[in-house]
């Protein structure tokens, strides 16, 4: 229940990984899957600012009531776009997403900046892999981490 004398304005960045860091995500259905997302992110009454992608991996940035786990919504998320991902036979065999994924707060005044990174993934990612781009977060926000329990890296040469 939302308290009307609470007011809030909280923007995070989430983060996750197709398992195996397989590149499933096609270019002809992906709109469709962020259209799909976009309307979960809705139902659960929060507002999604920005969504892209690369065939591996997915940035979703969200303005949150401070009502909503983000773990509940990023849960619900994968959970129900992965069923109808797996209903529409977009992959053959089965879709998963990765467990785990990275949650980033924003303020607002580098919004502007945030939609622009998120838009602009698939020129992005041609200068910086998904693992160093991943990596490069946790170090700027100044989360520890081990690299054991990061998601499973798939090496290209």
């Amino acid at each position: 229940m939302n308290d009307p004398s609470t007011f809030s304005q909280l923007f995070i960045q989430v983060i996750f990984a197709v398992k195996g860091r397989e590149s499933l995500i096609l270019s002809s259905w992906e709109k469709q899957l962020y259209k799909y997302i976009t309307g979960i992110v809705t139902n659960k009454g929060q507002k999604l600012i920005a969504i892209n992608g690369m065939p591996d991996h997915l940035h979703i940035l969200i303005g949150m009531k401070p009502s909503c786990q983000i773990s509940s919504l990023v849960r619900e998320i994968k959970k129900s776009s992965n069923k109808w991902i797996n209903d529409n036979g977009f992959v053959k065999g089965k879709f998963n997403w990765q467990t785990g994924y990275g949650a980033f707060s924003y303020s607002h005044s580098t919004l502007p900046h945030v939609i622009n990174y998120i838009r602009n993934q698939k020129e992005h990612h041609r200068k910086k892999s998904f693992k160093e781009e991943y990596i490069t977060f946790l170090q700027k926000f100044e989360i520890d981490f081990k690299e054991d329990y990061l998601f499973e890296w798939v090496e290209t040469s």
